[in-house]
Protein backbone atom coordinates (compact mmCIF):
# COMPACT_ATOMS: atom_id res chain seq x y z
CA UNK A 1 0.00 0.00 0.00
CA UNK A 2 1.21 3.46 -1.24
CA UNK A 3 1.80 5.93 1.76
CA UNK A 4 0.45 9.44 1.70
CA UNK A 5 3.18 12.36 2.35
CA UNK A 6 2.84 14.07 5.98
CA UNK A 7 2.30 17.58 4.03
CA UNK A 8 -0.30 16.39 1.90
CA UNK A 9 -2.06 15.05 4.98
CA UNK A 10 -2.00 18.10 6.79
CA UNK A 11 -2.70 19.75 3.72
CA UNK A 12 -6.29 17.95 3.57
CA UNK A 13 -7.18 18.02 7.46
CA UNK A 14 -6.73 21.99 6.70
CA UNK A 15 -9.48 21.95 4.05
CA UNK A 16 -11.59 20.10 6.35
CA UNK A 17 -11.39 22.29 8.49
CA UNK A 18 -12.17 25.13 6.82
CA UNK A 19 -15.24 23.11 5.12
CA UNK A 20 -16.41 22.58 8.56
CA UNK A 21 -16.75 26.11 10.11
CA UNK A 22 -17.75 27.37 6.90
CA UNK A 23 -20.76 24.90 7.16
CA UNK A 24 -21.17 25.56 11.25
CA UNK A 25 -21.34 29.37 9.94
CA UNK A 26 -23.98 28.53 7.44
CA UNK A 27 -26.24 27.11 9.56
CA UNK A 28 -25.85 29.58 12.13
CA UNK A 29 -27.21 32.18 9.85
CA UNK A 30 -30.05 29.74 8.28
CA UNK A 31 -33.24 30.38 10.77
CA UNK A 32 -34.56 27.86 13.28
CA UNK A 33 -37.21 25.67 13.22
CA UNK A 34 -39.92 26.63 16.06
CA UNK A 35 -40.38 23.06 17.93
CA UNK A 36 -43.14 24.53 20.25
CA UNK A 37 -46.96 25.17 19.50
CA UNK A 38 -47.81 27.28 16.99
CA UNK A 39 -49.57 30.66 18.16
CA UNK A 40 -53.06 31.30 15.98
CA UNK A 41 -54.55 34.58 15.28
CA UNK A 42 -57.43 35.31 17.49
CA UNK A 43 -60.69 36.12 16.37
CA UNK A 44 -61.96 38.90 15.66
CA UNK A 45 -64.66 40.65 18.25
CA UNK A 46 -67.86 41.11 16.51
CA UNK A 47 -68.53 44.62 15.75
CA UNK A 48 -72.29 44.95 17.23
CA UNK A 49 -70.82 43.74 20.54
CA UNK A 50 -67.68 46.64 20.25
CA UNK A 51 -70.60 49.08 19.37
CA UNK A 52 -72.95 47.86 22.32
CA UNK A 53 -70.01 48.12 25.02
CA UNK A 54 -68.85 52.05 23.79
CA UNK A 55 -72.39 53.22 23.87
CA UNK A 56 -73.05 51.45 27.37
CA UNK A 57 -69.42 53.15 28.30
CA UNK A 58 -70.93 56.45 26.88
CA UNK A 59 -74.36 56.76 28.77
CA UNK A 60 -73.30 55.53 32.09
CA UNK A 61 -69.91 58.01 32.08
CA UNK A 62 -72.29 60.51 31.10
CA UNK A 63 -75.17 60.25 33.47
CA UNK A 64 -72.06 60.01 36.12
CA UNK A 65 -70.68 63.36 34.96
CA UNK A 66 -73.96 64.77 34.83
CA UNK A 67 -74.48 63.21 38.50
CA UNK A 68 -70.93 64.97 39.99
CA UNK A 69 -70.99 68.47 38.14
CA UNK A 70 -74.13 68.35 35.82
CA UNK A 71 -76.00 71.45 38.25
CA UNK A 72 -75.86 75.20 38.35
CA UNK A 73 -76.78 77.67 40.64
CA UNK A 74 -78.52 80.60 39.45
CA UNK A 75 -80.45 83.34 41.70
CA UNK A 76 -83.83 83.70 40.13
CA UNK A 77 -85.08 86.75 41.03
CA UNK A 78 -85.21 86.50 44.94
CA UNK A 79 -85.12 83.01 45.13
CA UNK A 80 -81.93 80.80 45.05
CA UNK A 81 -82.47 78.03 42.95
CA UNK A 82 -80.66 74.87 41.59
CA UNK A 83 -80.62 73.55 37.81
CA UNK A 84 -79.88 70.28 37.28
CA UNK A 85 -80.25 68.13 33.85
CA UNK A 86 -81.14 64.82 34.24
CA UNK A 87 -81.61 61.90 32.69
CA UNK A 88 -85.06 60.64 31.81
CA UNK A 89 -87.14 58.85 29.23
CA UNK A 90 -90.40 61.27 29.28
CA UNK A 91 -88.57 64.58 29.44
CA UNK A 92 -90.48 67.39 31.08
CA UNK A 93 -89.43 69.88 33.44
CA UNK A 94 -90.35 69.52 37.65
CA UNK A 95 -89.88 72.09 39.82
CA UNK A 96 -89.53 71.52 43.38
CA UNK A 97 -90.91 73.65 45.94
CA UNK A 98 -89.93 72.46 49.02
CA UNK A 99 -91.51 71.69 51.54
CA UNK A 100 -94.86 72.40 49.62
CA UNK A 101 -94.20 69.63 47.15
CA UNK A 102 -93.00 69.76 43.23
CA UNK A 103 -94.75 71.02 39.87
CA UNK A 104 -93.57 68.85 36.89
CA UNK A 105 -95.09 70.20 33.34
CA UNK A 106 -94.84 68.10 30.17
CA UNK A 107 -92.39 70.91 28.69
CA UNK A 108 -90.33 69.09 25.81
CA UNK A 109 -90.17 65.52 25.04
CA UNK A 110 -86.53 64.25 25.16
CA UNK A 111 -84.12 61.39 27.17
CA UNK A 112 -83.50 65.00 29.62
CA UNK A 113 -85.16 66.58 32.06
CA UNK A 114 -84.56 69.87 33.83
CA UNK A 115 -85.03 70.02 37.58
CA UNK A 116 -85.23 73.17 39.19
CA UNK A 117 -85.21 73.10 43.10
CA UNK A 118 -86.05 76.22 44.54
CA UNK A 119 -83.38 76.44 47.67
CA UNK A 120 -84.33 78.92 49.43
CA UNK A 121 -85.60 83.00 49.26
CA UNK A 122 -82.29 85.52 49.30
CA UNK A 123 -83.12 87.55 52.79
CA UNK A 124 -81.40 90.94 51.04
CA UNK A 125 -83.27 90.69 47.51
CA UNK A 126 -87.22 89.69 49.07
CA UNK A 127 -86.10 92.42 51.81
CA UNK A 128 -85.99 94.87 49.19
CA UNK A 129 -89.05 93.84 47.17
CA UNK A 130 -90.79 93.82 50.41
CA UNK A 131 -89.54 97.91 50.98
CA UNK A 132 -90.03 98.74 47.47
CA UNK A 133 -93.34 96.83 46.10
CA UNK A 134 -92.67 98.43 42.83
CA UNK A 135 -90.14 96.00 41.99
CA UNK A 136 -92.27 94.12 41.55
CA UNK A 137 -93.18 95.64 37.70
CA UNK A 138 -89.85 94.42 36.33
CA UNK A 139 -89.96 91.03 38.64
CA UNK A 140 -90.89 89.48 35.28
CA UNK A 141 -87.92 90.68 32.90
CA UNK A 142 -85.34 90.33 35.35
CA UNK A 143 -86.96 86.15 35.72
CA UNK A 144 -86.63 86.17 32.68
CA UNK A 145 -82.76 87.29 31.96
CA UNK A 146 -81.89 84.92 35.40
CA UNK A 147 -82.98 81.89 33.89
CA UNK A 148 -81.36 82.64 30.31
CA UNK A 149 -78.08 83.30 32.05
CA UNK A 150 -78.82 79.98 34.19
CA UNK A 151 -79.71 77.94 30.96
CA UNK A 152 -76.85 78.76 28.84
CA UNK A 153 -74.32 77.99 31.92
CA UNK A 154 -76.38 74.45 32.67
CA UNK A 155 -75.70 73.78 28.98
CA UNK A 156 -72.08 74.97 29.27
CA UNK A 157 -71.05 72.83 32.26
CA UNK A 158 -73.36 70.11 31.67
CA UNK A 159 -71.41 69.87 27.89
CA UNK A 160 -68.55 69.86 30.10
CA UNK A 161 -69.58 67.24 32.45
CA UNK A 162 -70.89 64.89 29.99
CA UNK A 163 -67.81 64.88 27.97
CA UNK A 164 -65.68 64.39 30.96
CA UNK A 165 -67.61 61.84 32.26
CA UNK A 166 -67.89 59.66 29.40
CA UNK A 167 -63.86 60.24 27.94
CA UNK A 168 -62.78 59.32 31.83
CA UNK A 169 -64.86 55.95 32.14
CA UNK A 170 -63.54 55.15 28.42
CA UNK A 171 -60.09 55.49 29.46
CA UNK A 172 -60.44 53.21 32.31
CA UNK A 173 -62.40 50.57 30.62
CA UNK A 174 -60.29 50.69 27.58
CA UNK A 175 -57.15 52.01 28.73
CA UNK A 176 -56.77 53.70 25.19
CA UNK A 177 -56.83 57.10 24.73
CA UNK A 178 -58.56 57.17 20.99
CA UNK A 179 -61.27 55.24 22.08
CA UNK A 180 -61.54 57.67 25.50
CA UNK A 181 -62.02 60.21 23.12
CA UNK A 182 -64.69 58.67 20.88
CA UNK A 183 -66.46 58.14 24.09
CA UNK A 184 -66.19 61.58 24.78
CA UNK A 185 -67.14 63.29 21.70
CA UNK A 186 -70.10 60.63 21.34
CA UNK A 187 -70.89 61.76 24.65
CA UNK A 188 -71.29 65.21 23.35
CA UNK A 189 -73.32 64.44 20.16
CA UNK A 190 -75.88 62.30 22.41
CA UNK A 191 -76.36 65.70 24.63
CA UNK A 192 -76.41 67.83 21.25
CA UNK A 193 -79.14 65.30 19.48
CA UNK A 194 -81.15 65.50 23.12
CA UNK A 195 -81.30 69.27 23.09
CA UNK A 196 -82.10 69.58 19.84
CA UNK A 197 -84.83 67.09 20.11
CA UNK A 198 -86.22 69.02 23.17
CA UNK A 199 -85.58 72.55 21.08
CA UNK A 200 -87.80 71.11 18.43
CA UNK A 201 -90.45 69.81 21.15
CA UNK A 202 -90.26 72.46 23.21
CA UNK A 203 -94.12 73.49 24.24
CA UNK A 204 -94.88 76.90 26.53
CA UNK A 205 -98.65 75.73 26.69
CA UNK A 206 -97.51 73.07 29.28
CA UNK A 207 -97.29 75.48 31.94
CA UNK A 208 -101.39 75.60 31.73
CA UNK A 209 -101.53 71.70 32.48
CA UNK A 210 -99.11 71.40 35.51
CA UNK A 211 -99.06 68.16 37.77
CA UNK A 212 -98.74 68.87 41.48
CA UNK A 213 -97.55 66.31 44.13
CA UNK A 214 -96.98 67.31 47.50
CA UNK A 215 -99.00 68.94 50.62
CA UNK A 216 -102.17 68.42 49.57
CA UNK A 217 -103.45 72.12 51.38
CA UNK A 218 -100.82 73.55 48.99
CA UNK A 219 -102.53 72.34 45.34
CA UNK A 220 -105.04 75.13 45.38
CA UNK A 221 -101.89 77.84 45.32
CA UNK A 222 -99.64 76.41 43.22
CA UNK A 223 -101.25 74.92 40.72
CA UNK A 224 -103.71 78.29 40.35
CA UNK A 225 -107.16 79.16 39.46
CA UNK A 226 -108.77 77.82 36.40
CA UNK A 227 -109.73 81.56 35.06
CA UNK A 228 -106.67 82.89 35.55
CA UNK A 229 -105.12 80.35 33.74
CA UNK A 230 -107.17 80.73 31.10
CA UNK A 231 -107.43 84.58 30.11
CA UNK A 232 -103.29 85.29 31.49
CA UNK A 233 -101.15 82.48 30.92
CA UNK A 234 -100.26 83.61 27.25
CA UNK A 235 -96.74 83.60 27.40
CA UNK A 236 -93.90 81.24 29.15
CA UNK A 237 -91.92 83.93 30.65
CA UNK A 238 -94.76 85.89 32.11
CA UNK A 239 -96.05 82.68 33.68
CA UNK A 240 -92.27 81.28 34.73
CA UNK A 241 -92.70 84.97 36.59
CA UNK A 242 -95.38 84.61 38.32
CA UNK A 243 -94.57 81.52 39.41
CA UNK A 244 -91.77 82.97 41.18
CA UNK A 245 -94.07 85.81 42.17
CA UNK A 246 -96.50 83.16 43.85
CA UNK A 247 -93.17 81.36 45.20
CA UNK A 248 -92.17 84.58 47.03
CA UNK A 249 -95.41 85.01 48.71
CA UNK A 250 -95.23 81.64 49.83
CA UNK A 251 -92.67 82.43 52.19
CA UNK A 252 -93.32 86.32 52.48
CA UNK A 253 -92.85 87.36 56.20
CA UNK A 254 -96.53 86.34 57.41
CA UNK A 255 -95.50 82.42 56.32
CA UNK A 256 -99.08 81.72 55.41
CA UNK A 257 -100.12 81.19 51.96
CA UNK A 258 -101.76 83.45 49.38
CA UNK A 259 -105.71 82.85 48.68
CA UNK A 260 -106.50 83.08 45.28
CA UNK A 261 -110.03 85.59 45.65
CA UNK A 262 -113.05 83.54 44.25
CA UNK A 263 -113.83 84.31 40.62
CA UNK A 264 -117.67 85.08 40.49
CA UNK A 265 -117.50 83.50 37.01
CA UNK A 266 -116.78 80.31 38.01
CA UNK A 267 -118.98 77.53 39.83
CA UNK A 268 -116.88 74.92 41.08
CA UNK A 269 -117.96 71.57 41.03
CA UNK A 270 -116.24 68.36 43.47
CA UNK A 271 -117.06 65.40 41.37
CA UNK A 272 -116.69 61.87 43.69
CA UNK A 273 -117.70 58.35 43.38
CA UNK A 274 -117.56 55.24 44.44
CA UNK A 275 -116.93 56.06 48.28
CA UNK A 276 -117.70 52.36 49.38
CA UNK A 277 -118.01 53.03 53.37
CA UNK A 278 -114.49 54.49 53.89
CA UNK A 279 -115.12 56.81 56.40
CA UNK A 280 -111.99 58.72 55.85
CA UNK A 281 -113.88 60.05 52.89
CA UNK A 282 -115.72 62.26 54.59
CA UNK A 283 -112.66 64.55 56.21
CA UNK A 284 -111.20 64.03 52.36
CA UNK A 285 -114.22 65.78 50.70
CA UNK A 286 -114.57 68.62 53.93
CA UNK A 287 -111.09 69.58 53.13
CA UNK A 288 -111.08 69.75 49.23
CA UNK A 289 -114.37 71.93 49.78
CA UNK A 290 -112.87 74.52 51.35
CA UNK A 291 -109.89 74.40 50.20
CA UNK A 292 -110.75 74.77 46.85
CA UNK A 293 -114.16 77.10 47.67
CA UNK A 294 -116.44 74.18 46.61
CA UNK A 295 -119.88 74.95 45.41
CA UNK A 296 -121.63 71.96 44.78
CA UNK A 297 -120.85 67.94 45.44
CA UNK A 298 -121.60 65.20 42.63
CA UNK A 299 -121.61 61.63 43.61
CA UNK A 300 -122.38 59.06 40.98
CA UNK A 301 -123.12 56.41 43.54
CA UNK A 302 -121.74 53.52 45.36
CA UNK A 303 -121.02 55.22 48.16
CA UNK A 304 -123.19 52.10 50.69
CA UNK A 305 -121.13 48.57 50.34
CA UNK A 306 -124.39 46.33 50.30
CA UNK A 307 -127.17 49.20 50.76
CA UNK A 308 -128.07 47.51 54.05
CA UNK A 309 -130.58 49.42 57.03
CA UNK A 310 -127.38 49.04 58.90
CA UNK A 311 -125.34 51.25 57.19
CA UNK A 312 -127.62 54.27 56.48
CA UNK A 313 -125.88 55.87 59.82
CA UNK A 314 -122.24 55.93 57.53
CA UNK A 315 -123.89 58.69 55.38
CA UNK A 316 -125.14 61.34 58.15
CA UNK A 317 -122.08 63.62 58.04
CA UNK A 318 -122.58 64.64 54.54
CA UNK A 319 -125.27 67.43 55.55
CA UNK A 320 -121.82 68.68 57.15
CA UNK A 321 -119.74 68.78 54.52
CA UNK A 322 -120.05 72.22 53.42
CA UNK A 323 -122.03 72.00 50.17
CA UNK A 324 -124.88 70.90 48.71
CA UNK A 325 -124.57 67.28 47.55
CA UNK A 326 -126.43 65.84 44.51
CA UNK A 327 -126.33 61.92 44.36
CA UNK A 328 -127.37 59.07 42.02
CA UNK A 329 -127.72 55.93 43.02
CA UNK A 330 -125.15 52.99 42.41
CA UNK A 331 -124.96 49.76 42.41
CA UNK A 332 -123.79 48.71 45.48
CA UNK A 333 -126.70 51.29 46.61
CA UNK A 334 -130.42 49.74 47.63
CA UNK A 335 -133.57 51.74 47.54
CA UNK A 336 -133.02 51.91 51.07
CA UNK A 337 -129.73 54.22 51.08
CA UNK A 338 -132.05 56.61 48.55
CA UNK A 339 -134.36 57.15 50.64
CA UNK A 340 -132.69 57.46 53.88
CA UNK A 341 -130.58 60.04 51.92
CA UNK A 342 -133.94 61.92 50.75
CA UNK A 343 -134.65 63.22 53.97
CA UNK A 344 -130.94 63.93 54.56
CA UNK A 345 -130.64 68.27 54.53
CA UNK A 346 -128.92 69.43 52.13
CA UNK A 347 -128.69 66.42 49.53
CA UNK A 348 -131.03 66.40 46.24
CA UNK A 349 -131.40 63.00 44.94
CA UNK A 350 -131.63 62.72 41.10
CA UNK A 351 -133.21 59.54 39.27
CA UNK A 352 -135.82 58.64 36.81
CA UNK A 353 -134.42 61.90 35.22
CA UNK A 354 -135.85 64.42 37.12
CA UNK A 355 -133.81 67.75 37.10
CA UNK A 356 -132.79 70.04 39.63
CA UNK A 357 -131.04 73.76 40.03
CA UNK A 358 -128.02 74.06 42.47
CA UNK A 359 -125.60 76.25 42.98
CA UNK A 360 -126.63 77.93 39.84
CA UNK A 361 -126.63 74.61 37.57
CA UNK A 362 -128.84 72.33 36.11
CA UNK A 363 -128.75 68.51 37.24
CA UNK A 364 -130.36 65.73 36.01
CA UNK A 365 -129.74 62.14 36.47
CA UNK A 366 -130.88 58.37 37.08
CA UNK A 367 -129.99 56.01 39.48
CA UNK A 368 -128.11 52.63 38.06
CA UNK A 369 -131.31 49.95 37.43
CA UNK A 370 -129.21 46.91 38.90
CA UNK A 371 -129.06 46.17 42.50
CA UNK A 372 -125.64 44.01 42.83
CA UNK A 373 -124.16 44.25 46.14
CA UNK A 374 -122.75 41.00 45.86
CA UNK A 375 -122.22 37.74 43.61
CA UNK A 376 -125.06 35.86 44.83
CA UNK A 377 -127.60 38.63 42.30
CA UNK A 378 -127.66 38.06 39.08
CA UNK A 379 -127.05 41.17 37.15
CA UNK A 380 -129.42 42.29 34.62
CA UNK A 381 -126.64 43.08 31.94
CA UNK A 382 -125.84 45.90 29.67
CA UNK A 383 -129.29 45.83 28.06
CA UNK A 384 -130.52 47.44 31.45
CA UNK A 385 -127.64 49.92 31.63
CA UNK A 386 -129.06 50.88 27.49
CA UNK A 387 -132.38 50.99 28.75
CA UNK A 388 -131.33 53.26 31.89
CA UNK A 389 -129.17 55.72 29.24
CA UNK A 390 -132.21 56.06 26.85
CA UNK A 391 -134.80 57.12 29.50
CA UNK A 392 -132.40 59.62 30.52
CA UNK A 393 -131.48 61.22 27.32
CA UNK A 394 -135.64 61.36 26.87
CA UNK A 395 -136.08 63.05 29.92
CA UNK A 396 -133.16 64.96 28.62
CA UNK A 397 -134.78 66.13 25.63
CA UNK A 398 -137.85 66.94 27.03
CA UNK A 399 -136.09 69.47 29.35
CA UNK A 400 -134.64 71.34 26.85
CA UNK A 401 -138.02 71.48 25.02
CA UNK A 402 -139.04 72.61 27.95
CA UNK A 403 -136.85 75.74 27.67
CA UNK A 404 -134.48 74.55 31.03
CA UNK A 405 -131.92 72.70 29.41
CA UNK A 406 -129.90 70.47 31.83
CA UNK A 407 -126.10 71.83 32.25
CA UNK A 408 -124.44 68.42 33.86
CA UNK A 409 -126.24 64.84 33.70
CA UNK A 410 -125.34 62.06 36.19
CA UNK A 411 -125.24 58.37 36.25
CA UNK A 412 -123.43 55.39 37.56
CA UNK A 413 -122.56 53.43 35.07
CA UNK A 414 -120.62 54.69 31.93
CA UNK A 415 -123.02 52.52 29.26
CA UNK A 416 -125.76 54.25 30.97
CA UNK A 417 -124.18 57.77 30.49
CA UNK A 418 -123.44 57.23 26.74
CA UNK A 419 -126.87 57.06 26.52
CA UNK A 420 -127.06 61.05 26.63
CA UNK A 421 -124.31 61.44 23.69
CA UNK A 422 -125.86 65.01 21.84
CA UNK A 423 -128.63 65.86 24.62
CA UNK A 424 -126.42 67.33 27.16
CA UNK A 425 -122.79 68.73 27.29
CA UNK A 426 -121.31 66.87 30.07
CA UNK A 427 -122.52 63.33 31.87
CA UNK A 428 -120.40 62.69 35.20
CA UNK A 429 -120.18 58.99 35.93
CA UNK A 430 -118.49 56.80 38.11
CA UNK A 431 -118.07 52.22 38.91
CA UNK A 432 -114.80 51.71 37.07
CA UNK A 433 -112.76 52.82 39.89
CA UNK A 434 -110.61 54.75 37.56
CA UNK A 435 -110.70 58.07 36.12
CA UNK A 436 -111.47 58.67 32.19
CA UNK A 437 -112.15 61.98 30.19
CA UNK A 438 -113.75 61.45 26.65
CA UNK A 439 -115.57 63.77 24.10
CA UNK A 440 -118.16 61.32 22.41
CA UNK A 441 -119.48 61.09 18.83
CA UNK A 442 -122.41 63.75 19.38
CA UNK A 443 -120.16 66.08 21.68
CA UNK A 444 -120.95 65.26 24.99
CA UNK A 445 -118.01 65.36 27.49
CA UNK A 446 -118.07 61.92 29.45
CA UNK A 447 -116.81 62.16 32.69
CA UNK A 448 -115.59 59.09 35.06
CA UNK A 449 -114.11 59.28 38.45
CA UNK A 450 -111.93 57.14 40.29
CA UNK A 451 -112.97 55.73 43.62
CA UNK A 452 -113.36 58.78 46.27
CA UNK A 453 -112.50 55.80 49.04
CA UNK A 454 -109.80 53.79 47.30
CA UNK A 455 -112.13 51.33 46.61
CA UNK A 456 -113.15 50.82 50.25
CA UNK A 457 -112.88 47.61 52.08
CA UNK A 458 -111.31 45.93 48.65
CA UNK A 459 -108.24 48.08 48.83
CA UNK A 460 -106.77 45.50 51.10
CA UNK A 461 -107.58 42.68 48.46
CA UNK A 462 -104.18 44.06 46.57
CA UNK A 463 -100.72 44.45 46.93
CA UNK A 464 -101.00 48.02 46.52
CA UNK A 465 -103.94 49.65 47.71
CA UNK A 466 -106.43 51.70 45.30
CA UNK A 467 -105.82 55.67 44.92
CA UNK A 468 -108.51 58.04 46.49
CA UNK A 469 -109.16 60.00 43.75
CA UNK A 470 -112.00 63.01 43.28
CA UNK A 471 -112.26 66.00 40.22
CA UNK A 472 -112.69 69.64 40.83
CA UNK A 473 -114.51 70.76 37.93
CA UNK A 474 -114.63 74.71 36.95
CA UNK A 475 -117.79 75.93 34.95
CA UNK A 476 -118.44 79.27 33.99
CA UNK A 477 -121.43 80.74 35.58
CA UNK A 478 -122.42 82.44 32.32
CA UNK A 479 -122.24 79.76 29.64
CA UNK A 480 -122.27 77.28 31.75
CA UNK A 481 -119.67 75.58 30.45
CA UNK A 482 -116.52 73.55 31.62
CA UNK A 483 -113.20 75.69 31.56
CA UNK A 484 -111.01 73.25 33.52
CA UNK A 485 -110.87 70.76 35.80
CA UNK A 486 -108.26 69.17 38.24
CA UNK A 487 -107.61 65.17 39.13
CA UNK A 488 -106.73 65.02 42.85
CA UNK A 489 -104.64 61.36 44.00
CA UNK A 490 -104.21 60.50 47.61
CA UNK A 491 -102.30 57.59 48.45
CA UNK A 492 -104.21 54.59 49.46
CA UNK A 493 -104.77 52.85 52.77
CA UNK A 494 -101.35 53.68 54.26
CA UNK A 495 -100.12 55.65 52.24
CA UNK A 496 -99.60 59.91 52.30
CA UNK A 497 -99.10 60.80 48.55
CA UNK A 498 -100.98 63.61 46.98
CA UNK A 499 -100.71 64.56 43.26
CA UNK A 500 -103.46 67.41 41.36
CA UNK A 501 -102.97 67.77 37.80
CA UNK A 502 -104.92 70.62 35.82
CA UNK A 503 -106.31 70.34 32.90
CA UNK A 504 -108.04 72.64 29.87
CA UNK A 505 -110.70 71.17 27.68
CA UNK A 506 -108.82 72.05 23.46
CA UNK A 507 -111.79 75.10 23.11
CA UNK A 508 -110.32 76.74 26.06
CA UNK A 509 -106.70 76.84 25.02
CA UNK A 510 -104.70 80.24 24.97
Amino acid sequence: MARVPVAASATVRRTADRAGRALHALARRRPRRRTGPVLELAPRENPYTRALGLLCVVLLGAWLGLLVVGDVRVPVGPMNTTMTLRPSLTGGTKINISPLGALELRSHEAPLRLDVDVDRLDPERSQALVKHPERLAGLQDEVVRDVEHGTLDLAVRSCIAVGAGAGALGLAVYRRPRRALAAGGLALCLLAASGATAFATWKPESVLEPKYSGLLASAPTLVGDARSIVSEFDVYQKELARLVTNVTKLYDVTSTLPVYEPDPTTIRVLHVSDIHLNPASWKIIASLVKQYAVDVIVDSGDTMDHGSAAENGFLDPIPDLGAPYVWVRGNHDSRETQRYLEHLKNVRVLDDGRAVTVAGLRFAGIGDPQFTPDRAVAPGGDAAEDLAGARLASALRDQRAAGTPVDIAVAHEPLAARGTDGQVPLVLAGHLHHEEMEVMKYGTRLRVEGSTGGSGLRAVEREYPAPIEASVLYLDRDTRRLQAWDEIRLGGLGLTTAEVSRHLPEENRP
